[in-house]
């Protein structure tokens, strides 16, 4: 799939040439820089790591800058290039979290902030074991698409954390780029380790609903959300965007996929899952 190694620290001196995309924070601080390398892409976390990873996406190597801990370089990978890198290999990833109910895979798409994690940490810790917090990964396999597990643990803000996760669940060692809790798979966080068929897709609102709200979307409006939703390492190779378009336009076929809205407060989770239970078993 894609090998992962890390070279020796090097301090981040000046690339020769500008980024051809950059990801920013809310506020408009640089978050990472996107360039193009001899031997493929560049990806730059200022301060923190470079990653060169190979055309093809096949391998990545790390040079992590100077005092930059092995936790913090492992934790940009999973979270942020390794679904890049999956693009390029030709796997369609998504910016979604999904659990494991009766055996399929139910997954919750939106934008950051739209409660994709909380959403997965109410529905594990409620005996819905989660297959991934972020970085979604779906195959086709004989007509039939199947969800991929991701890496085995859930990040959480601290409110999140005191409202689902009891005191004492293991935690991995903190990074210092974000306030985050990333939480470990296990008695109190259940985790599904094996692919389960893709039952339903649930695009998160904006919080304007003022109770749980389920709705169907056309395959037009689904296929615009899935677009959205993508991890895409190079947005200008047009041949691998055009096969991206071809592959999504197949996804949205079995006409699955649904809004689901509902107020932002932890009171309303037990209503989103008992809601979301009950439409996936309808």
């Amino acid at each position: 799939m894609t090998d992962f190694s890390v070279a020796e620290p090097r301090p981040q001196t000046p690339v020769s040439s500008l980024p051809f995309y950059q990801w920013t924070f809310p506020g408009g601080a640089l978050w990472t820089e996107f360039h193009r390398a001899d031997s493929g892409y560049l990806l730059r976390f200022p301060d923190l790591a470079d990653y060169l990873v190979s055309a093809a996406g096949d391998r990545v190597v790390c040079h992590a800058a100077p005092g930059v801990s092995d936790e913090t370089t492992r934790h940009l990978y999973l979270n942020q290039v390794l679904p890049l890198a999956l693009s390029r290999v030709g796997k369609l990833v998504f910016h979604a979290s999904a659990v494991d109910v009766g055996g399929a895979a139910v997954v919750f798409a939106g934008e950051s902030g739209r409660g994709k994690s909380t959403l997965a940490a109410s529905f594990a810790t409620s005996g819905n074991p989660f297959l991934t917090d972020d970085g979604l990964v779906i195959e086709e396999r004989a007509a039939e698409y199947w969800v991929a597990p991701s890496h085995p643990s859930i990040r959480l803000w601290d409110d999140s954390r005191q409202a689902l996760v009891r005191l004492g669940a293991p935690t991995a060692e903190p990074v210092p780029f974000t306030s985050k809790t990333r939480f470990l798979a296990g008695d109190e966080i259940p985790f599904c380790n094996e692919p389960r068929p893709l039952r339903r897709v649930y695009f998160l609102g904006d919080a304007t609903s003022p109770r749980v709200s389920i709705e169907q979307v056309s395959k037009s409006d689904a296929l615009i959300e899935l677009v959205k939703h993508s991890f895409l390492l190079d947005i200008q190779a047009r041949e691998l965007i055009a096969a991206h378009f071809d592959r999504l336009s197949r996804l949205v076929a079995p006409g699955i996929y649904f809004t689901l809205d509902y107020p932002r407060t932890y009171e309303s989770l037990p209503d989103v899952r008992r809601a979301v239970l009950e439409h996936v078993g309808a």
